[in-house]
């Protein structure tokens, strides 16, 4: 009785084995039939080359309507930081007057504000934390007049263009 067990046994591994085989088999005469046809059915969840060149495609489309919009933004921001600036300078040459008697000189400058002139007793400042302040957001220092055509003084700056005139970032940013 042994022996029919151990054969019953034996041939069910072998038809276990046999039904194994012939599931492989399958399996690889699917894969190869795909490959032929240009496919893969291996489940990795690759992309395809085609795939890959539509998404290339469209994320140069969004960079090419983006671009001019963020180009835009920045060249109004720069124009926004030199009226800010003129803002501050106005403030700090208000309290130069207050604390001098009179706006600076010609000749003293912008500088009167971040560094004490000579011969100048009542000086409390500085007016202004850091000297990039008096420089324009394109690298110029600000022009400033005393006595100014617009009032008691002039702080302007001609803007991107370095020329009197002009719109967008080349537009000038004046105190008046």
């Amino acid at each position: 009785m042994s022996s029919a067990i151990g054969s019953r046994a034996a041939e069910d591994h072998a038809k276990q084995r046999s039904f194994h085989f012939r599931r492989r088999r399958t399996r690889l005469s699917e894969l190869r039939r795909a490959a032929s046809r240009g496919r893969w059915i291996t489940g990795s969840g690759g992309f395809t080359l085609l795939e890959l060149l539509v998404v290339l495609i469209i994320l140069g489309l969004i960079a090419a309507f983006a671009t001019p919009q963020v180009m835009r933004y920045l060249g109004g921001a720069r124009s926004d930081a030199a009226r800010i600036h003129i803002q501050t300078l106005v403030s700090a040459l208000d309290l130069f007057r207050l604390d001098v008697g009179r706006y600076p000189s010609d000749q003293e400058g912008l500088d009167a504000l971040v560094e004490r002139p000579s011969g100048m007793d009542r000086w409390n400042g500085p007016y202004v934390r850091r000297r990039d302040m008096l420089t324009d957001p394109w690298g110029r220092p600000y022009s400033y007049k005393v006595p100014g055509e617009h009032g008691e003084f002039d702080v302007f700056t001609l803007g991107a263009d370095n020329a009197p005139g002009g719109t967008g970032e080349n537009k000038d940013v004046a105190s008046w």
